[in-house]
């Protein structure tokens, strides 16, 4: 079999309609993907080794992000939205930011959430804290758990109400977006507001945006909001890259039963109906909470868990999407013997 046949996990193509580059030489293979999968390794070694046929592979996981439709060195803007508030949206957000970045992606988290922002408290950065300014007009992220951070919480104390009108509160998206010094980038990952408000409309209309996630759980009603979601995107022609469903079940600690307590499969109906992936069902487990709260969030705490395995999961699947967005070259195949 050649390698240009095998299948990938995540996009249902072959690495030769993906256009994926491979270098070889014997049993030593280089594979560059175009999305960050460095939590794959072993899977994909084991994988290809069997398509092969070559019982001892020695893969070498590679991944260049493309050129990306963002701004600055900012290749790819994700927008992590929900159609209402209480679904896990910035637990959701600050948990993909972080496993790209495991995954081996370079990251920026944005929390474009001006009147509630939470990623300064998830994120363990201390509420006196300021980004430092360059020049007088440009902003410097403060650096969390491998991530460039910038939100509205470091510039207010939480006591701090936001009594903003819409134009004031679109100013200060634009500001945190474009002057902020985020260098070089491959996901920006923006934990948008709840629901379908001027930020939204904002964040459309003055960036490339490559795509957006939404987070819902699976009662009837934020299923009804995460479908006008959808559809709020898709008017501004910007990709639903998938839906990912918080609070599917709770998996009991002693007994191990499972109970669907807010209802079973509607966010796979809702991916289903609308025609987009369902990237992740998440557990209702009290250590997401806790962790989250406590400025160490899950795929920062426990990497190697359970948990984490599907936020990374979901994060692979996420920037497998964008790059089909731009995958057309041919593959690019060189052997030495």
């Amino acid at each position: 079999m050649r390698i240009e046949d095998f299948t990938d996990p995540y996009l249902g193509k072959t690495w030769g309609e993906l256009g994926v580059r491979v270098l070889s030489s014997g049993k030593r293979i280089a594979v560059t993907l175009g999305y960050p999968a460095m939590g794959m390794h072993a899977q994909l070694t084991a994988a290809l080794g069997k398509h092969l046929g070559i019982d001892d592979l020695e893969l070498d996981l590679r991944f260049s992000p493309g050129e990306g439709r963002g701004f600055g060195r900012v290749r790819h803007i994700v927008a992590v939205a929900s159609g209402k508030g209480g679904v896990g949206k910035s637990t959701t957000a600050v948990n993909l930011a972080l496993a790209l970045d495991r995954e081996g992606a370079k990251v920026g988290l944005l929390d474009a959430d001006i009147y509630g922002p939470s990623q300064g408290m998830m994120l363990g950065v201390p509420q006196d804290q300021r980004p430092e300014m360059k020049d007088g007009q440009t902003i410097s992220p403060i650096k969390a758990h491998g991530l460039k951070t910038m939100s509205m919480s470091y510039m207010v104390t939480e006591r701090t109400p936001m009594v903003w009108r819409g134009p004031m509160v679109s100013s200060a998206l634009q500001q945190m977006l474009t002057q902020t010094d985020w260098g070089d980038l491959d996901y920006l990952v923006v934990d948008m507001p709840p629901g379908t408000g001027d930020i939204q409309l904002t964040l459309s209309q003055k960036v490339p945006v490559s795509g957006a996630v939404i987070v819902t759980t699976p009662q009837d009603i934020a299923l009804l909001d995460a479908r006008k979601g959808i559809e709020m995107f898709r008017k501004v022609n910007i990709e639903i890259l998938g839906i990912v469903e918080n609070m599917s079940f709770y998996c009991c600690p002693n007994c191990g039963h499972q109970a669907q307590l807010f209802g079973e499969g509607g966010g796979q109906r809702v991916a289903d109906e609308l025609g987009v992936p369902l990237l992740a069902q998440l557990p209702l487990d009290l250590t997401i909470r806790l962790q989250a709260d406590g400025g160490n969030p899950t795929v920062a705490a426990d990497p190697e868990g359970a948990i984490a395995s599907i936020y990374r999961d979901a994060a692979r699947h996420l920037a497998a999407r964008l790059w089909l967005q731009q995958a057309s070259a041919p593959v690019i195949s060189m052997s030495e013997e």
